[in-house]
């Protein structure tokens, strides 16, 4: 059986994520910070397992892979925003950004490489945004992470796919999620207008662009970035 970790598993996101790639036939392994319950019933759900650590905290991280053993798929899902000005962010906000949802996707991705390099074999998905291709304002913290992670998949897929591993990259767009259940009626109507398909992205449509990324069917497919946005960002 193939296992995969999935980073932030029981959020919206990485919840479906994790379902869905379970329903594929993976043994899943889900990562969590904080919500243990959820994610200890998540893996009772999954048949897979919980897994604490922060995924900025490189010791952490290879202490939970040398755990694992070598996963045939990564998906770097965790990540954390925060809406203010640029200017009113704090330091030390800014930085747990960029250490959760850049630096983070990179110490896992830095702690499976070796085992996949000499296995030639292996899968890496990045989540990022629709605000790390174009920007957000008031969100610019999380929008320069979010592009990181984009150059982040194009220059590793370049570097690991001789030794057969692809690395790709998921930008959802507006997601309807718990985070995202805080705007009022008017406000996401208002959202909806700019949605070209008209409809707002479900957890689900992000799951089944990961799966299919993980396939066999996207075996020739490498360093590209998935918009799953209903055409907001194009």
């Amino acid at each position: 059986m193939k296992k995969a970790l999935v980073t932030g598993g029981c959020g919206g996101i990485g919840e479906a994520i994790c379902k869905k790639l379970a329903n594929d036939g993976y043994y899943i392994y889900i990562n969590y910070a904080h919500s243990k319950d959820k994610a200890e019933k998540l893996a009772a759900e999954t048949g897979g397992t919980a897994l604490c650590f922060d995924v900025s905290d490189n010791e952490a991280v290879r202490s939970a892979i040398n755990e694992i053993g070598r996963p045939d798929l990564l998906v770097n899902n965790a990540g954390i925003s925060e809406i203010d000005l640029f200017t009113s962010i704090s330091p030390e906000k800014a930085d747990r950004i960029l250490n959760i949802n850049l630096r983070g996707a990179m110490n896992c991705a830095r702690a499976v490489l070796p085992e996949m390099i000499r296995a030639k074999c292996g899968n890496i998905i990045n989540i990022s945004s629709m605000w790390g291709q174009c920007g957000a304002s008031c969100e610019v913290d999380y929008s320069a992470s979010k592009a990181g992670l984009i150059g982040f998949t194009k220059a590793l897929a370049k570097e690991v796919a001789p030794s057969g591993i692809r690395v790709n990259c998921i930008a959802p767009g507006f997601i309807m999620t718990e985070m995202n259940k805080r705007f009022s009626e008017e406000e996401l109507e208002l959202i909806r207008e700019e949605i070209p398909l008209g409809i707002f992205g479900t957890p689900m449509h992000v799951a089944e662009a990961v799966a299919f990324m993980a396939s066999d069917r996207a075996e020739y497919i490498t360093g590209q970035i998935l918009a799953v946005n209903g055409g907001m960002v194009i």
